[in-house]
């Protein structure tokens, strides 16, 4: 009997999942030498692809120095050198970084430092947050918090997390409407900027969050973006807030930022906010400390990671493979199964009107030498960065073969 324990699955009924045997480049091999295309870059991470030898080589050159040491007391030269890093390529005005080792846990840091921001000043009855409709920020008790009823995976939890309001993003006067009656209530609003992912794909507009910023300024609400996804390049830029007017007060930052190495994430935020906590009296410090916050090896490759990122140009590998995915999926949107298609920067969704048009698309995927994972109604690829026109068109040919089929 297997001991794992997998993920968002019914052991009763799951098919075993395929045993990876080894990777590199883009491509997984299996156990039975199945060779396939990973579309999905090991949920979004993977940017570089696998078994990359210069982030090998950093991984295995701070590993004969040391692998691991407390942030608490104690720092060294990898963390150090990767928080300057951070701040200089993130917005201007994010400042600070908290480490922290998964990007749920660093959606929790973020609502931790905007209730203990509001705390800190004096607001006490600023203690709830406002967050998108179909959002996803973890699965973590309190960002779970942060998804609506809709969310078919935290349903179970819905009548124990925090209460939260919701608003549907692009909707400005839901927005305000809600701002002008509970603002007293509310610490900060969190958002997937740009791209809304385990939620379907959804896009919105920079225009938007600007002027949520401005709303949420009028109101002394913070806002947080969730980089955790649309981070190192996803939605075309570095940063999905490189797209708009503002800075945001709080950011999270996970997957790419190790390229899919190990679990790290980090949490910045501006100086007005850090200043806050900055104080003589030791009750305003922020109380959250994770074991592996900072780990000298998450750190090491996150640095290179970034290096390969800026060295290779990747924001050019990614607009052209944008361009590839729109110029292959529009004629997805013909189909009958199919409800929406939908593109933006290193993503391509087909959003289908029932999630039962979606049953066997793994196994028909495997025919096509490509590894998909769908959810719900949306077949989705998210592929490595360093993709090959080819390779790029093969998972194309795949998902539009599939929708023919569904006819």
């Amino acid at each position: 009997m297997n001991k794992i324990w997998y993920p968002y699955a019914q052991h009763a009924t799951m098919i075993l999942p395929w045993v990876v045997a080894s990777a590199q480049g883009v491509e997984l091999r299996l156990e039975d030498d199945s060779v396939l295309i990973d579309a999905i870059s090991s949920w979004w991470s993977t940017i570089h692809g696998y078994n990359h030898p210069e982030l090998n080589h950093a991984l295995t050159d701070q590993l004969s120095r040391m692998a691991h040491v407390m942030l608490g007391g104690l720092t060294h030269q990898a963390v150090q050198q990767l928080a300057t890093k951070l701040v200089e390529i993130t917005p201007h005005g994010l400042a600070h970084v908290f480490f922290s080792d998964s990007g749920s846990v660093g959606c929790e840091v973020a609502m931790k430092m905007a209730l203990q921001y509001q705390i800190n000043l004096g607001k006490h009855a600023k203690k709830q947050f406002i967050a998108l409709r179909h959002g996803y920020h973890g699965d973590t008790l309190g960002v779970m918090s942060l998804g609506t009823d809709d969310d078919a995976m935290h349903q179970l939890y819905k009548k124990i997390v925090f209460p939260q309001f919701f608003v549907t993003a692009g909707d400005v006067d839901q927005l305000q409407q809600c701002l002008e009656s509970y603002h007293d209530q509310i610490a900060a609003m969190i958002v997937e900027p740009l791209m809304q992912g385990a939620g379907g794909f959804l896009l919105h507009s920079p225009d938007y969050l600007n002027q949520a910023k401005q709303l949420c300024d009028k109101y002394d609400i913070l806002l947080i973006f969730d980089e955790v996804a649309t981070g190192f390049g996803r939605t075309g830029t570095l940063f999905a807030a490189d797209q708009c007017d503002f800075t945001p007060d709080i950011m999270v930052l996970g997957k790419a930022l190790t390229a899919g190495y190990m679990g790290h994430a980090a949490t910045l935020a501006t100086e007005a906010v850090f200043n806050v906590f900055y104080s003589h009296d030791f009750s305003k410090s922020l109380m959250h400390g994770p074991t592996f916050m900072g780990n000298p090896l998450a750190c090491a490759v996150a640095l290179k990671s970034i290096e390969i990122f800026f060295r290779e140009d990747y924001l050019i590998k990614i607009a052209r493979i944008e361009s590839q995915l729109r110029s292959l999926l529009v004629s997805c949107q013909s189909f009958s199964s199919v409800k929406a298609v939908r593109v933006k920067g290193a993503m391509a969704v087909i959003e289908f009107n029932s999630c039962s048009h979606l049953k066997g698309v793994q196994e028909f995927a495997k025919s096509y030498g490509v590894w998909l994972r769908p959810f719900d109604r949306f077949l989705y690829t998210m592929p490595p960065y360093i993709i090959s026109d080819f390779a790029l068109s093969q998972i194309m040919d795949c998902m539009i073969s599939w929708c023919e089929r569904c006819e």
